[in-house]
């Protein structure tokens, strides 16, 4: 009994094709169901005839498929026309509402068949879409861990190589940490979120927290929203330590942001730096830092000042990720 429920329940939902028995046992009780409705309507309307069958005929063609519809619709007609609830005969007003009733028969099965082909096409879709969002996960997973073995190899000749060089290893040896620091927070971060404070601090961390300062509550990111921002932070990082406060000495770098409604807005200025004459053509950081925040109905403004870099982003906090 279980076996059979389950694969009424599957062919109800259209996930596997009913057996043959059972669409025609499903078509004949919806077609008893019906000639019982057309009896009890007959108390009242003796003259309704086929009007009780097209709820029969929808459902026999929803769960069985056009064939079985286009039995059930031949037998509903023919129950129409030879059983009689009345004394009334058959004359050519019951078959003029015979062949009216047949097609619209038609209508309904071919309309039924074409939502349940599109059905099946839509689950087909969404089949593949998730078999490619499994191996697109596995790929990713993949390619993570062997730039992690790359990054850990890198690491190990640079030591080998500037082990007589404390110094200059004492200011390479943080940035590489900080890289594979950020890949495994871009990794864990995909999948849960995080709070926005720990990720400035784990992309700024490695240039010393005296030169920098975090304004703001804490924030919990969706992991979407939270890996966009990661990204930018460390295009903005980067450029700090090439180009900007964090080049120079006396560099500072100040992150605030707040929160209204559903929009958060983050200012990210640096002082202290070297002085910018001349803005060079946008590369690809600059593209990504102006376009990674459209997908959260936000923008990014970025100001080149005699203080440093200025820049504003601004988005919305999607509710989940």
């Amino acid at each position: 009994m279980e076996k059979l429920i389950e694969e009424f329940r599957k062919g109800w939902q259209g996930v596997a094709p009913p057996s043959l028995g059972l669409s025609i046992g499903f078509a004949a009780a919806c077609l008893l169901v019906a000639t019982l409705a057309r009896w009890g309507l007959a108390h009242v309307r003796p003259d309704v005839y086929f009007t009780p069958y097209f709820p029969a005929v929808f459902f026999a063609a929803a769960f069985g498929g056009f064939r079985i519809g286009i039995i059930t619709a031949i037998v509903g007609g023919v129950l129409g026309v030879v059983v009689n609830f009345s004394e009334i005969v058959a004359d050519n007003a019951r078959f003029a509402l015979l062949a009216l009733y047949w097609a619209v028969c038609a209508l309904t099965i071919w309309g039924v068949e074409h939502y349940r082909s599109l059905l099946v096409e839509q689950r087909r879709i969404s089949k593949r879409l998730i078999e490619e969002e499994d191996y697109r996960k596995l790929l990713v997973d993949e390619l993570q861990h062997r730039l992690k073995n790359k990054l850990s190899t890198v690491h190990a000749v640079i030591h080998q190589v500037l082990h007589d060089q404390p110094q200059v290893w004492a200011r390479i040896d943080p940035r590489l940490r900080s890289l594979a620091t950020t890949d495994d927070l871009i990794s864990r971060i995909d999948k849960a979120g995080c709070d926005i404070r720990d990720l400035l601090i784990s992309e700024l961390g490695p240039y010393g927290h005296v030169r920098f300062t975090l304004n703001g509550d804490r924030l919990f990111l969706p992991p979407k929203l939270a890996v966009t921002l990661s990204l930018m932070f460390h295009e903005l990082a980067t450029n700090a330590g090439k180009y900007g406060a964090f080049s120079a000495p006396r560099g500072l770098l100040q992150v605030s942001w707040t929160v209204s409604d559903d929009r958060l807005t983050i200012t990210w200025d640096e002082t202290e730096g070297p002085s910018v004459d001349k803005v060079s053509e946008p590369g690809f950081g600059t593209k990504l830092l102006k376009s990674a925040l459209s997908a959260f109905d936000g923008r990014t403004e970025i100001s080149y000042l005699k203080t440093g870099l200025h820049c504003i982003m601004q988005c919305r906090i999607p509710k989940s990720g």
